[in-house]
């Protein structure tokens, strides 16, 4: 499983597509967008491919009603939102199944009061990081969330991962989380970048 990221490619013009019932062009984005999905569920969250397909055709059944009914506020950060939605149904599967998952969204969904306002200004926080995350390159993108999805992944971990020597690996992390926070201080002071 290589994650290759050669050319940035527009995923907002699906939402146009959707609209406009093209479906020659719906299919071709799709060919290439559903993979990718399937890839980042079965690296970030160990997914078996079965199941990452499963739970993209539902994310992406759930996004279709969301663009056919024009709820979609931003089209430019599709491929954030189809993540995340993703990766949601994952969860939702697991929590429908009544299968054990130690991980804070599915399990205590019940909490008090104090805890729920801290989680939800962290959800803010990951939001605002996400968008910050689709503003830059596909490639930077994959590199980035290779390393949120994997906190404990040393530099030569990662080195093979990426097939990069463990200095450009150093230097290409630093670069990002460097562009990255600077995007997010930008936007967390309410400027559109």
């Amino acid at each position: 499983m290589s994650v290759q990221a050669n050319q940035r490619v527009d995923y907002s013009a699906l939402v146009n597509y959707i609209q406009q019932e093209n479906a020659r062009q719906v299919n071709q984005l799709l060919k290439e967008l559903i993979p990718k999905l399937v890839e980042y569920l079965q690296v970030t969250l160990a997914a078996t491919e079965e199941t990452a397909k499963e739970c993209v055709q539902q994310a992406f059944l759930n996004v279709y009603e969301r663009i056919i009914d024009g709820k979609l506020k931003d089209p430019k950060s599709l491929l954030s939102y189809m993540m995340m939605t993703s990766r949601n149904e994952y969860f939702n599967q697991y929590k429908k199944n009544k299968r054990y998952v130690d991980n804070e969204h599915v399990v205590g969904s019940e909490s008090d009061p104090a805890s729920q306002i801290d989680r939800l200004i962290d959800q803010e926080r990951k939001e605002l990081l996400f968008d910050c995350i689709e503003e830059l390159d596909e490639d930077s993108q994959m590199f980035i969330l290779y390393f949120i999805n994997h906190p404990d992944a040393t530099t030569r971990e990662a080195s093979d991962y990426f097939d990069l020597t463990e200095a450009n690996v150093r230097t290409k992390k630093y670069r990002i989380t460097h562009q990255l926070h600077s995007l997010y201080k930008f936007k967390a002071n309410g400027l559109d970048c």
